[in-house]
């Protein structure tokens, strides 16, 4: 299954999730889209909510299924901690994510194109695979001939705060990671829980 590029705000309603992180697609209207309206739908069954659950996830960090299973996986091998827990560090990890966290791209897609374009360095060196794992201690900076982007510039400006795990020289439109995120330091609205027992089901 290919990664989905379709439109977001009705993908975000029927999941339940703003995917864009602003929050603006349940705004307005905070149910799933259909000719029927906010009426009652059906109550989703253990297996329903595990799916609905794995495809917000997915869908948040913009992965196809493949990629995401594959990393699902990995962290299932990883010793310390929860695998959900340590399933969500390796995607929050993930580059795009990344500079998305930031705050040079306003949404994790428009971080993805960044990347794909060649306008983001991993300490110094350009880097154009969204999925690359950022370390702890790589800086993460903008390609000297893309600072004056204005994409970048008016994603910087308009960001309200960064998380603590981060760190970000506005002068210099390049940060680090500091230290592996907490769980309360990542997206609150996703029970991992649901998404490991529906791949251990």
């Amino acid at each position: 299954m290919s990664r989905y590029t379709g439109p977001s705000w009705k993908k975000s309603r029927r999941l339940g999730i703003s995917l864009s992180g602003t929050g603006k697609e349940l705004a307005r209207r905070p149910y799933a889209p259909g000719q029927h309206g906010p009426t009652s739908r059906n109550k989703l069954s253990e297996y329903g909510l595990q799916l609905k659950e794995k495809q917000k996830l997915r869908y948040l960090y913009g992965m196809n299924e493949r990629q995401f299973l594959n990393l699902f996986n990995k962290s299932g091998k990883i010793r310390e901690g929860k695998q959900g827990t340590n399933f969500m560090i390796l995607l929050e990890r993930r580059l795009d994510n990344i500079v998305y966290r930031l705050g040079l791209a306003s949404t994790r897609r428009q971080a993805r194109q960044l990347v794909v374009h060649g306008h983001i360095t991993v300490d110094g060196k350009r880097v154009d695979i969204p999925s690359y794992s950022v370390e702890v201690g790589q800086v993460i900076g903008v390609k000297e001939s893309s600072k004056d982007l204005s994409v970048i510039t008016e994603s910087v400006e308009s960001l309200y705060g960064r998380p603590d795990f981060l760190t970000f020289d506005e002068d210099k439109l390049e940060g680090s990671l500091t230290r592996l995120p907490l769980r309360e330091e990542m997206p609150q609205e996703i029970e991992e829980s649901l998404v490991v027992e529906f791949y251990n089901r």
